[in-house]
């Protein structure tokens, strides 16, 4: 099986083999909904290739994008937090590609016997919020041209690939931006030579220039996954 996640390589060797197989590998399509709002969460999932969104969903039931979940995350934290349901979170596919996943109590039944796991869960955790209290900071201050070189790093990262299919729509609501803002500002980080876009794909051309042209908040939380979960990525 596949170990391209960050939280299952971060396990040790022996603790990897212990669970291996009680997980399975499977192919996420694009639009697929993991979870709903006050869904019980059965399923956990460890993304490999896929990027998942997550939305939040307001009392008047209009929904804001609230991250992106990858191959350094998984989906169903709620499961070892004490929780059993997404309460507002909803969870959807949108680059498609491999997971693996495992039911809810098996994690579960681990995190309360397995320390070796139980620790990096916890540590994951520590950086998932790390990475949400800089995402507050993020949105309010920095500029959408700072932001979106910022996310498309990211998202290189999590994909293993500078090459993104990903549409602006999706990007617009990620970064909680106008369409047109979103196409703007990718014409400008082209005449750059950062990157090229064509019809629901971004190449990245210029990784080092376009980490120069993003925000400092890409610097540190990805260190704060290396800290915590060892997270490298090779350029």
């Amino acid at each position: 099986m596949a170990t391209e996640n960050t939280l299952l390589t971060a396990l040790p060797r022996d603790i990897y083999k212990h669970i291996e197989n009680k997980m399975e590998e499977v192919e996420l399509p694009s639009g697929k909904v993991l979870n709903r709002p006050g869904e019980t969460i059965e399923q956990v999932y460890f993304p490999l290739t896929c990027l998942i969104s997550v939305t939040v969903t307001m009392m008047d039931g209009s929904t804001v994008e609230a991250g992106v979940v990858g191959s350094r995350e998984m989906v169903g934290i709620n499961a070892f937090m004490g929780g059993s349901e997404t309460t507002q979170t909803e969870y959807i596919v949108q680059v498609p590609g491999k997971a693996v996943k495992m039911k809810a109590y098996l994690l579960l039944d681990e995190f309360d016997t397995n320390k070796p796991l139980r620790d990096v869960m916890l540590k994951y955790t520590q950086a998932y919020i790390a990475q949400i209290s800089q995402n507050v900071a993020c949105n309010r201050i920095h500029t959408i041209e700072k932001r979106m070189a910022r996310w498309l790093l990211e998202s290189s990262d999590r994909l293993y690939s500078d090459e993104l299919f990903l549409s602006h729509e999706f990007l617009s609501h990620i970064l909680g931006v106008r369409r047109s803002g979103i196409t703007e500002t990718a014409h400008l980080l082209e005449k750059k030579g950062l990157i090229e876009c064509s019809r629901k794909k971004i190449h990245i051309l210029d990784p080092q220039g376009l980490e120069e042209a993003s925000c400092e908040c890409y610097g540190v939380i990805k260190k704060e996954y290396d800290r915590l979960l060892k997270f490298k990525v090779e350029r």
